[in-house]
């Protein structure tokens, strides 16, 4: 994989991507701003299957209004991503934090499978019960837990505390992080 990444970060358009004055920015900034329509709206159906607030909405209909906005939000969100990690794949590839987050979002996804799989089936009944079973209530919680770690592991992202050029590192860091470290030239440093 790492050999694609070099690769992917020699490509005339993933260059000119990392070094635009003006674009990679603006992407970015996309891309948070994606962040908030998508959470903004996760955030609504989340808490009301919480059974905490908004009582009175029906699911089904709150589902049926506000689902595709967060579907939008998250494609939005996940095209800046990638244009992203476009720009910058090498550093991507190799943050630990990046790793945590796409490991977070395939969590949030097969949450977000089991979740909208069991609503879709039973979310009328909840309306006319008002009971949402103790298992989707975790779900939503589990929801909002993850997707703000996702958010916040995104952010952390930025920082080069774990980088690859930044050694000596622990191993299991570069580990996790696919680096490739040459110990000699280290310890070859630490001798002098």
């Amino acid at each position: 994989m790492l050999n694609f990444v070099e690769w992917l970060a020699t490509t005339k358009w993933s260059i000119a991507l990392h070094e635009s004055l003006y674009l990679y920015p603006w992407i970015e900034s996309s891309h948070v701003l994606f962040i908030c329509f998508f959470f903004g709206t996760l955030i609504f159906v989340d808490l009301r299957l919480t059974g905490k607030v908004f009582g009175d909405l029906s699911i089904a209909e709150m589902n049926k209004k506000i689902l595709p906005l967060t579907i939008i939000g998250f494609c939005l969100m996940s095209l800046t991503g990638l244009l992203l990690f476009y720009a910058i794949p090498i550093r991507n590839y190799q943050n630990i934090f990046f790793r945590i987050k796409i490991f977070l979002i395939l969590v949030a996804g097969l949450n977000a499978l089991f979740f909208h799989k069991r609503m879709s089936k039973e979310a009328k009944n909840w309306d006319k019960d008002s009971l949402i079973p103790t298992t989707m209530k975790v779900s939503a919680v589990a929801s909002l837990f993850i997707w703000s770690l996702v958010i916040i592991s995104g952010r952390l992202i930025a920082y080069n505390w774990f980088d690859c050029d930044r050694q000596p590192q622990t191993e299991w860091i570069n580990f996790l992080t696919s680096c490739v470290v040459e110990y000699q030239l280290y310890e070859e440093i630490d001798g002098i």
